[in-house]
């Protein structure tokens, strides 16, 4: 089991030149709708992400059955830093997280994918399924980033 999630792990972002084709840096920024992140953005919220899902993943590793708050985005200053960041820092950074990611996946025995971290919404989970959570969260917002920068191509 540990393979396949590894697998999936290393093989997650390979879509993502699929994604940005040879959109510019100024179209990754642009929001199609108003409401609604920009490619850019999605891409920043995954860095954030990842780097918050170390932490946890530290945080179930070092104490019993800690409790871990829902993320809020819009209102983690590290998110708002990297949405300042050029596309290309933030891709960069997105790659960067995620490959140390992979390498502490990597490096998880399957006594510590069974140590338990209590999420305040969906509860009790081992961390072998905080990481399926993790891989899940990051596929929808590349679906989002896909689907954002279509929308701003298909406008020009």
């Amino acid at each position: 089991m540990k393979s396949t999630l590894l697998t999936r792990f290393e093989l997650s972002l390979a879509g993502l030149p699929q994604i940005l084709g040879q959109a510019t840096p100024e179209q990754l920024r642009r929001r199609s709708q108003p409401e609604k992140w920009s490619a850019h953005e999605n891409f920043a919220h995954l860095a954030h992400f990842t780097l918050v899902t170390q932490e946890r993943m530290a945080r179930i590793l070092q104490e019993e059955a800690p409790l871990i708050e829902r993320l809020r985005p819009d209102t983690e200053p590290a998110f708002l830093l990297l949405v300042e960041r050029s596309p290309q820092e933030v891709l960069a950074e997105l790659q960067k997280l995620r490959a140390q990611l992979n390498l502490q996946v990597a490096a998880l025995s399957e006594a510590q994918l069974e140590r338990v971290g209590i999420h305040s919404a969906a509860g009790p989970m081992p961390l072998r399924e905080w990481l399926e959570l993790f891989l899940v969260h990051e596929a929808h917002h590349l679906y989002l980033a896909f689907w954002r920068l279509r929308e701003v191509l298909q406008a020009r």
